[in-house]
C-alpha cells in the first residue's frame, strides 16, 4: 500500500533532524538533505510495516496547509511516499530461478567478457521498474 506523510526537516550543524508530525516517535536524521530524505523514507517505511503487521489504525495524513503555519523559520516540509508492498518484497529478498532465452552469440560474448548474466538482468529490471 502507498502512504504519503509529511516530514519536517530541521538543519542542525552538519545534519538534518527529521520528524513526522502525524506519527510521533518516528524520528531520524541524516548527514545532508539527501541522506535525511533517504533516512526519512526508511524510518517511515519501517514504522508503517510494523503498523500494518499489528493491524494498527493509522492517522490521516495532515495537509501541507495544516502543517506549514506551525513551522519554525529553519524548518521545512517534505512529502515522503513509501510503498509497503515494495518494502515487503525487498525484505523477503528471495531469489527465484528464471529461465531466460538469449541468442547464442550474446551468451558467448558475455562469457568471454566475464559478464554475470544474473546481475546484468537484475540491474536492467531495476532500471526498467524504477526501483
Amino acid at each position: 500500500m502507498k502512504y504519503y506523510y509529511y516530514a519536517i526537516l530541521e538543519p542542525e550543524k552538519h545534519y538534518y533532524n527529521v520528524t513526522f508530525p502525524d506519527l510521533p516517535g518516528v524520528n531520524t536524521f541524516g548527514e545532508g538533505i539527501e541522506d535525511a530524505l533517504d533516512m526519512a523514507s526508511d524510518a517511515l517505511g519501517g514504522h508503517l510495516l510494523v503498523c500494518e503487521n499489528d493491524h494498527d489504525i493509522l492517522p490521516e495524513p495532515s495537509t501541507f496547509d495544516d502543517l506549514v503555519s506551525h513551522l519554525d523559520v529553519k524548518q521545512q516540509l517534505q512529502l515522503i511516499m513509501v510503498d509497503t508492498k515494495i518494502i515487503r518484497a525487498r525484505e523477503e529478498n528471495r531469489t527465484v530461478n528464471k529461465m531466460v532465452t538469449l541468442p547464442k552469440y550474446m551468451v558467448e560474448l558475455g562469457k568471454d567478457r566475464g559478464i554475470n548474466f544474473s546481475q546484468t538482468l537484475q540491474r536492467a529490471l531495476k532500471e526498467e521498474l524504477n526501483l
